[in-house]
C-alpha cells in the first residue's frame, strides 16, 4: 500500500503537470471508489481550477479554486496518472476509476486495479474536520522527539501497531515502520509507553531518516506502486527488514524473522532488535 513517501512522490509529480489546469468534467467509470455519490460530485468540480496538489499523510489532495479539493487515498493499487493528450495503446491505463478531463484536452486518470482508493470532494470547512482525525506529520519540523515520546507513553500498544495507527502519527505503513524500528533498535511487539525518552529520540531519528531516503529514491515498488509517470520507486533495495523473512541481517547476520500483527507481517532482526521482556 503505497505511503507517505509514494504520496509524497506522486504529488511532486502532479504538480508540475497539472497545476493551473481547469477540469473540463470528471467521468465517473468506477463509482464505487467515491465516498459520495456520482451525482453530487461532478458538479462539485466541473470548471474548478486546480491551483496547487499537496499531501497529507498517505493522502493526495489536489487543491481547487473556491476552496474545495479533491481527496484521493490511493488505497493498495491506486496510481494518479496525467497526460498530455488521451492514451492510446499501450499508454492506456488499464482500470481506469475516474477519469478527469481538462479544457486544453489533457486529462488525469485514477486508476486503481483492486479499487480499494476513495475519491472525493470537501469544502474548505469539510477538511478541517477531516484534517484533525489525522497524528502530526513526522517530517514536520515541529514534531519533536519529545512529542513522540508522549504519544508513546500514553499507549499499551505494540510499537508497530502504534506507528501505524494514522491518529497517531500520519503517513507510516507497515515498510516504513519495520525499516524505522530496525533503526531503532526496537522490537515491533514491544509495548510503546514501555519506550525511554532515549528510545523514542531514537525512533523518531529513524523514521525521518527512513521517510526522507524513501522520498529521495521516489518511494518502494513491491508490486503495484507507480509514480504520476508510470515509473517504479527504488527504495526496495535498500530495505533492512521488510519483506526479507529468513534471509541474513545485513548487519549482523542473523535471519531475519517475521511475526503477525493485527494480520500483517511485522519484520524484525531477533538480534539487533532484542525482544521486550515478558
Amino acid at each position: 500500500m503505497p505511503e507517505l513517501p509514494e504520496a509524497e512522490t506522486i504529488v511532486r509529480g502532479l504538480r508540475r503537470a497539472i497545476t493551473g489546469r481547469r477540469i473540463r468534467r470528471a467521468e465517473v467509470l468506477k463509482p464505487d471508489v467515491l465516498r459520495e455519490s456520482k451525482r453530487s460530485f461532478g458538479p462539485k468540480v466541473r470548471d474548478r481550477t486546480i491551483e496547487g496538489v499537496g499531501r497529507r499523510g498517505k493522502n493526495v489532495l489536489l487543491l481547487l479554486d473556491g476552496g474545495r479539493r479533491i481527496a484521493v487515498n490511493l488505497g493498495m493499487t491506486g496510481k494518479l496518472l496525467p497526460f498530455p493528450a488521451p492514451p492510446r495503446g499501450r499508454r492506456r491505463p488499464t482500470h481506469p476509476a475516474v477519469r478527469f478531463r481538462f479544457v486544453d484536452g489533457s486529462l488525469l486518470v485514477f486508476d486503481d486495479t483492486r479499487r480499494f482508493g476513495t475519491v472525493e470532494c470537501l469544502t474548505e470547512d469539510q477538511w478541517k474536520v477531516r484534517d484533525r482525525r489525522f497524528g502530526p506529520e513526522p517530517l514536520d519540523p515541529a514534531y519533536t522527539p519529545t512529542a513522540m515520546h508522549e504519544g508513546l507513553s500514553a499507549s499499551r500498544a505494540p510499537l508497530r501497531s502504534w506507528l501505524l495507527d494514522q491518529k497517531r502519527i500520519a503517513g507510516v505503513g507497515n515498510i516504513y515502520a519495520a525499516e524505522a524500528l530496525f533503526l531503532s533498535g526496537l522490537h515491533p511487539l514491544r509495548e510503546a509507553r514501555s519506550v525511554t525518552a532515549a528510545g523514542a529520540e531514537r525512533l523518531h531519528r529513524a523514521v525521518r531518516e527512513v521517510l526522507a531516503g524513501a522520498i529521495d529514491e521516489g518511494g518502494t515498488t513491491i508490486r503495484d506502486y507507480r509514480n504520476a509517470i508510470g515509473g517504479e520507486g527504488g527504495y526496495a533495495r535498500l530495505l533492512w527488514v521488510y519483506g526479507r523473512e529468513n534471509a541474513p541481517c545485513r548487519r549482523c547476520a542473523a535471519s531475519i524473522r517475521r511475526v503477525v500483527l493485527s494480520n500483517r507481517s511485522a519484520f524484525f532482526c531477533p538480534t539487533c532488535q532484542p525482544p521486550p521482556a515478558p
